[in-house]
């Protein structure tokens, strides 16, 4: 299994996480995945540059590590057809490290143009249309489409790379799973659920399985549980609010009662390395073959220097036993 690094937009600048994904290929991270949003979840987080400037950025200062979004939405807010010429500008800028991490989105980034927020099913159906112009653009040349959803009229991306990059879905629940596994070059979710590794498999899918482990890495446990709170009370929150709120004020007034303990669930506070990695084996043994770690705040160099010391280390002797 490999273990990647994420890059949370939310949080950090432009600077910092180019600084961050350099330490990253610096300590032996496999690959970067970077947030795509128009806004933050709550206000306090304080971030959401543009992804597709940042991945220029990354691509200029490192040389080896691999390098996707997770995830980009390519429904709503930003049309396939540009989301197919700005992937493929940033796949020759990551010549063979470059993977498209795409999803159904959230109300928070894709309500900001007044279009109405479409119903789950129908934000899976536009997604499936939208992956199918992506590729059609990829193909090179001139390109039309005439879909339920979307219309390209004599459209030709001119800058692409040697081979397109993969095309990872993201989703939950059965039919988004089922969705990447007919369509999709890979699976995203955020948890080890095994039975989410199972199904994709039986659907027919056969690229890799990502998922995403949250960690508050501070100078004592009782410090990440406080950032934890202080910085990501959205985690706590269940169902699909997260995908239907429009504000970060909406998330603010939704986590008024989270507490440290509801937060601590969801994001791992304990700071002996070895309880990371037992975590991360749990991932492993759910069959996933790659996990992005985020670390939560905007101090990020502690987290990477542990894992560099003594996580990726152990997980990586533990891998050849």
């Amino acid at each position: 299994m490999e273990i990647g690094y994420h890059l949370s937009s939310e949080e950090l600048t432009p600077s910092q996480m180019l600084a961050a994904a350099r330490g990253a290929e610096n300590a032996g991270f496999a690959f970067v995945t970077v947030s795509d949003h128009y806004h933050p979840w709550t206000r306090r987080q304080g971030q959401s540059p543009f992804v597709w400037g940042v991945l220029g950025g990354i691509a200029a200062v490192t040389e080896r590590i691999e390098v996707g979004t997770a995830v980009t939405c390519p429904t709503v807010r930003i049309h396939p057809a540009v989301v197919a010429q700005a992937a493929a500008t940033a796949a020759v800028m990551l010549p063979g490290r470059f993977f498209l991490g795409v999803g159904t989105g959230e109300a928070l980034n894709e309500h900001i143009l007044g279009d109405r927020w479409p119903s789950s099913g129908v934000r899976r159906e536009m997604l499936e249309e939208a992956i199918e112009v992506i590729r059609l653009l990829w193909q090179g040349g001139s390109q039309s489409h005439f879909g339920r959803h979307y219309t390209v009229e004599q459209a030709a991306v001119f800058t692409l790379p040697e081979a397109p990059p993969p095309i990872v879905v993201s989703g939950f629940g059965e039919h988004s799973i089922d969705l990447a596994a007919r369509i999709g070059d890979g699976y995203f979710t955020t948890a080890p659920d095994a039975d989410a590794v199972e199904r994709y498999r039986a659907g027919g899918g056969a690229g890799a399985c990502y998922s995403k482990l949250d960690v508050a890495v501070a100078e004592s446990e009782d410090a990440a549980r406080r950032l934890a709170l202080r910085t990501w009370p959205n985690s706590a929150l269940g169902g699909e609010l997260a995908q239907v709120l429009p504000l970060p004020a909406h998330f603010e007034q939704a986590t008024e009662n989270v507490t440290e303990d509801m937060v601590a669930e969801a994001i791992l506070c304990e700071q002996d390395p070895g309880v990371h990695v037992e975590r991360l084996k749990e991932y492993a043994d759910a069959g996933y073959d790659r996990v992005t770690v985020q670390q939560v705040g905007v101090g990020q160099a502690r987290f990477l220097e542990m894992y560099e010391r003594s996580v990726l280390p152990e997980l990586a002797t533990a891998a050849t036993v």
